[in-house]
């Protein structure tokens, strides 16, 4: 097997040489005595960044992209269950109640979280097989097309890139609901800089922000939700709007749904890109050291993610905040003006105190995904330099474990947030966004086909179900609902493009142009992909990949199986009752 063919994971036509194979066998291997099997440094400053020599390049002699291995099972909890909940969340819920009502929401909500539940589901039981740099866009390469994961790695970068500079702007719109006097560049600074302290800190410095973080967010949504409960129930402050018993009236005036099938369809489009970023819990795994322990508890954290925090937590924000808000309606800038639907129920509960509690919450969950911005934007493009789809200087990995030359990259284009400064920054970034606006959907689809391919390649090969350690709850039949479910929500974001609806009373009907700028905006993250694969496979000219192409054993790690076998006989021991609840949860 050639180099190029070994790093794609595409089988050769003919064996590899006995001295390849030896030369293999012979590298250093983590935790062998020589190396330590997390990669670590034995010196506290430099595993941790805090000296000249931690920026040094690692080399053990493994011939890999040494990454850290120090991802914790607490770590992998974490930010399954809230590291990708954010101002999507939070602030863009308000924009989803407003076009389709809280019967939308929950409906829409619902149908995306059977898409994600099976998408990550997928990614868990690759993932464990195959925890390698650069997690889902390497399985497209191996499984599906050197030329389609081409194109979704740097899709992939590209979203990061551009999601960055975005989510610093949105921190310092936040912050105005409280300083409007001071400029929107101070504080774009400030994030900024607490950004690249985190990510000095490396694969540690990621992961205990995002347990704290996620720790913090979890905690504020279960105190909205108890005092939600109680507000609803009647038991608000007296004097406020929520004294008496509130029940659910809004479900009736102004009533659960608003605008018809355009609403419906356009609520659809928000809830799947809410849930962004539920996929970077399958790039930690290959910074842990044992994913096969760590990484099944942490994707089964998704379901309680999903029911938990997005549909009963937003439900109970559809029965406080009305559809027909005039302050959702007519917010021009919902971060500044504080028109969170999650903030506008504190104060009309005259809860004073509770809004500026919120929108701490919202600043946190920003900066969070901020910090995830870096590293899933940084793994991938390092992975990509490694396959030879990226200018080798990404593969850069220094004493600390961190890929250097890939984060500072990701962390430059921080700058592009100034652009909200001039008097047409906001148009610069709408366009910017509608050029990756569709990433998230083809990386969750890819995800799904690769595990349909992974499966089918399997069992042609004569491999027995057995010997994959994790396998997803919905099995091959899930990763078809989730690549279904994927290509529905695509086909509703172009219909929205297609047809956004009356114009409300009150404004100007669109042109034209304004009409055709808005399609645009909305799907030519599209025609990029495509652009992407085209280059991709004009650069390697290698195409679909047949079964027997598909190389099943580079890259796949030792397992236990003592371990993993006594561990399936106390389970198999179990009632049929516990056994399915430990099968999904």
């Amino acid at each position: 097997m050639s180099k190029e063919d070994a790093e794609l994971g595409v089988a050769s036509a003919t064996p590899p040489l006995e001295g390849d194979e030896k030369a293999i066998q012979d590298r250093p291997q983590p935790g062998d005595g020589n190396i330590p099997h997390d990669f670590r440094e034995l010196d506290f400053w430099t595993r941790n960044g805090l000296n000249l020599r931690s920026f040094t390049k690692r080399d053990w002699g493994t011939g890999d992209i040494e990454l850290d291995r120090s991802m914790k099972t607490r770590h992998l909890h974490m930010i399954a269950i809230g590291g990708s909940i954010g101002a999507g969340f939070f602030v863009g819920s308000g924009s989803a109640l407003t076009r389709g009502g809280p019967g939308s929401i929950l409906i829409c909500f619902s149908i995306a979280g059977v898409m994600i539940f099976n998408v990550v589901h997928a990614l868990g039981e690759l993932a464990v097989m195959y925890p390698v740099s650069g997690g889902f866009y390497t399985y497209s390469v191996r499984f599906i097309d050197p030329s389609w994961g081409f194109a979704m790695g740097w899709n992939y970068v590209f979203q990061w890139l551009i999601v960055l500079p975005l989510e610093l702007t949105v921190c310092s719109f936040t912050v105005e609901y409280w300083r409007r006097d001071v400029s929107p560049a101070v504080w774009i600074t400030f994030f900024w800089v607490v950004i690249i302290v985190v990510n000095i800190f490396g694969t540690l410095g990621y992961a205990e922000e995002e347990f704290m973080s996620s720790v913090f967010k979890l905690a504020a949504i279960v105190i909205f939700m108890i005092v939600a409960i109680v507000l609803i129930c009647g038991g608000g402050p007296a004097g406020g709007k929520y004294d008496e018993y509130w029940g659910s009236r809004l479900w009736h005036t102004p009533g659960a749904f608003q605008n018809g099938f355009r609403g419906f369809c356009s609520v659809f489009v928000t809830a799947a890109f809410s849930y962004a970023g539920s996929e970077l819990v399958g790039l930690a795994a290959a910074e842990s050291a044992n994913p096969a322990r760590a990484l099944p508890g942490a994707i089964k954290q998704v379901f309680w993610r999903i029911t938990l925090f997005y549909l009963i937590g937003l439900s109970l924000v559809g029965l406080l905040v009305s559809s027909r808000d005039p302050r959702l309606l007519n917010a021009r800038n919902p971060y500044a003006e504080g028109t969170s639907p999650f903030v506008l129920a504190a104060l009309d509960a005259g809860l004073y105190g509770y809004d500026s509690f919120m929108n701490v919450v919202i600043c946190i969950s920003v900066v969070s995904i901020g910090v995830s911005c870096v590293y899933g934007g940084s793994r991938t493009l390092s992975a990509l330099a490694k396959q030879g789809y990226a200018p080798q200087i990404f593969t850069y990995v220094d004493k600390s474990g961190r890929p250097l030359a890939s984060v500072v990259f990701l962390l430059i284009w921080g700058a592009l947030a100034y652009v909200v400064l001039a008097a047409h920054g906001s148009v610069v970034f709408d366009w910017l966004l509608a050029l990756s606006g569709l990433a998230a959907l083809f990386t969750w689809g890819s995800i799904c086909l690769a595990h349909v391919r992974f499966r089918n390649a399997w069992n042609s090969q004569g491999r027995s179900m057995d010997r994959i350690p994790f396998k997803a709850a919905g099995g091959i039949y899930g990763s078809y609902v989730g690549l279904l479910l994927c290509g529905v929500i695509l086909a509703a974001q172009v219909y929205v493009a297609i047809d956004p609806g009356p114009t409300p009373e009150g404004e100007t009907p669109p042109t034209p142009g304004d009409r055709a700028e808005n399609f645009f905006l909305n799907v030519l993250a599209l025609p990029v992909v495509l652009f992407f694969w085209l280059c991709g496979y004009l650069w390697k000219r290698t195409g679909w990949l047949r079964l027997d192409q598909i190389d099943l054993d580079t890259g796949l790690r030792e397992h236990n199986w003592d371990e993993i076998n006594e561990y399936r006989a106390v389970v198999a021991s179990w009632p049929k009752w516990r056994r399915a609840l430990h099968y999904v949860f």
